[in-house]
């Protein structure tokens, strides 16, 4: 052989002719290295052996329970075989196919029952307030009837001794409100009533009552006053001042162009004149009516010197401001359009009258159609302008 020929020991390679010492230390620690990675591998061996050592005992698959069943022995045999194919992870998706879990319904998900809130989430419904800023009158009659002095006497200057002559009295108007009812009545099974986890007859009887809200609501602002209370927005309007405007007419302030406030109109001179138009003892109590659209229109205006006429409220639970006067948003009033009075400013505690001939009433009915309840729930209300020179429209055309 070569001496210089390269020899295989089986671990590295060395030249024949190397110093013996050096050869002998370097397969020494060679050795040493292959000992620790395999005494490293042994022992991962071994712990991953008594692992399935124990998890085959907890399962009562060891072969030592009573209830060792051959369904049992055939899991662990495919284990095995897992095992010894694929390692641990091969072994757990074996071993796992087969537990209870709350994922699968008949391998114990049935057990595992949800918590049944027994309240509903509610759709929000919007609505137009008008209650809290209306006139609201109790009646116990299917009528209100108000006499209207909206006239003055005649009266003249005299010397001492100039005879009198007669002059021309007042004349009285009336305000005539009739009540209109609304009902409803929606039936439920007596099973369901029984059974259910939420109380279905209370729930229902509000959901009626918010119905009825909203329903009349509506009215006061949009009603024809047929079968219904006649809504404010429904009366012809001039642009007339109070003093020649004929009563039942609504006096409105246009804006000078169709559909808007105009690209060289200043928008918060329109509102300054449209509060301008309402009598000042009606101002105390004046407030605006707008929608949220409309609204977020009339957030940008500003006046001359850079300044929002609208202002954020200051206190919380206070209404925001809009030239001093709380904004009321009322989603019943119109969008802005040519032609359309989406603002509304006025006193309407004087403006607008309210009559409730009395409140919500509820018969709850379990014996005309049975099994069904029947919930008849009904309200008589009525409503109308009182003065037409408490309320003030801005009309959004030219002329």
């Amino acid at each position: 052989m070569n001496m210089h020929t390269p020899v295989v020991r089986g671990i590295r390679t060395v030249k024949a002719n190397a110093n013996p010492g050096v050869v002998l230390a370097e397969l020494s620690g060679a050795f040493a290295t292959f000992r620790d990675k395999n005494d490293g591998a042994l022992t991962e061996i071994r712990s991953q052996m008594a692992d399935l050592a124990n998890r085959f005992t907890g399962n009562g698959l060891g072969g030592n329970s009573p209830t060792d069943a051959s369904a049992d022995r055939q899991t662990v045999s495919a284990a095995l075989r897992s095992y010894l194919k694929g390692g641990v992870a091969a072994f757990n998706e074996v071993m796992t196919a087969n537990a209870m879990q709350v994922g699968s319904d008949p391998e114990g998900g049935y057990t595992v029952i949800p918590h049944f809130s027994d309240a509903i989430t509610t759709t929000l419904f919007e609505s137009s307030p008008m209650r809290q800023y209306a006139r609201v009158v109790q009646i116990s009659t299917d009528t209100f009837e108000e006499l209207v002095d909206r006239e003055e006497p005649d009266a003249g200057w005299v010397g001492e001794t100039q005879p009198r002559t007669n002059t021309d009295a007042p004349n009285l108007g009336k305000l005539a409100i009739p009540v209109h009812e609304i009902y409803a009545m929606p039936k439920v099974t007596q099973k369901l009533l029984d059974d259910s986890a939420i109380d279905i007859g209370n729930w229902l009887v509000n959901k009626v009552t918010d119905k009825f809200t909203r329903s009349e609501e509506t009215c006061f602002y949009n009603g024809n006053g047929i079968l219904k209370p006649r809504g404010f927005l429904t009366y012809p309007t001039a642009a007339q001042d109070d003093a020649t405007r004929p009563w039942g007419t609504i006096e409105h302030v246009v804006t000078g162009t169709d559909g808007t406030f105009g690209a060289t109109t200043n928008g918060t001179d329109k509102l300054i004149d449209l509060m301008s138009a309402l009598k000042v003892g009606h101002l105390a109590n004046a407030v605006w009516k707008m929608n949220r659209k409309t609204l977020a229109v009339v957030r940008k205006l500003k006046d001359g010197q850079g300044n929002y006429a609208w202002q954020r409220a200051l206190e919380a639970g206070k209404p925001d401001t809009l030239l001093g006067h709380p904004v009321v948003l009322a989603e019943d009033m119109p969008n802005i359009a040519t032609d359309s009075t989406p603002i509304a400013f006025g006193n309407f505690k004087a403006g607008y009258t309210i009559v409730d001939r009395a409140g919500v009433r509820i018969l709850r009915d379990a014996l005309t159609q049975k099994p069904y309840t029947l919930f008849y729930t009904w309200k008589r209300v009525g409503g109308d302008v009182a003065d037409f020179e408490a309320i003030k429209l801005l009309k959004f055309s030219a002329a």
